[in-house]
């Protein structure tokens, strides 16, 4: 059974940040792959940035160089840290978690991330 809480957004100016925090109801939360998707008003939903259990951190490639994602398994809690945010970025944010091939169909409320001037 997996739960999971967004928490974080917001309304930001072009240029800002935000950090996004998702808490993890699951008990191998450790060795999963984890991950920030985002799903915009008429569009698919995309995997924004993902990090296995080991560390290593994939990116969707418009965000590279602006957005981290981090990981705190003592409290089973994921983290996006989103710089110089722009318009295109403005979305609904959600987290996920991989354990085994595919990603979990439990999906949390999302947190809402809006840029504009």
């Amino acid at each position: 059974q997996v739960q999971l809480v967004e928490s974080g957004g917001g309304l930001v100016h072009p240029g800002g940040s935000l950090r996004l925090s998702c808490v993890v109801s699951f008990t191998h939360f450790s060795v999963t792959t984890v991950g920030w998707f985002r799903q915009a008003p008429g569009k698919q939903r995309e995997l924004v940035a993902s990090m296995i259990s080991g560390r290593h951190a994939n990116y969707l490639e418009s965000v590279k160089g602006r957005f981290t994602i981090s990981r705190d398994n003592a409290k089973k809690t994921v983290y996006l840290q989103m710089n110089n945010l722009k318009p295109e970025d403005t979305a609904i944010y959600h987290c996920n978690l991989k354990y085994g091939s595919t990603w979990s169909s439990s999906w949390g409320q999302g947190t809402q991330v809006t840029v504009s001037s």
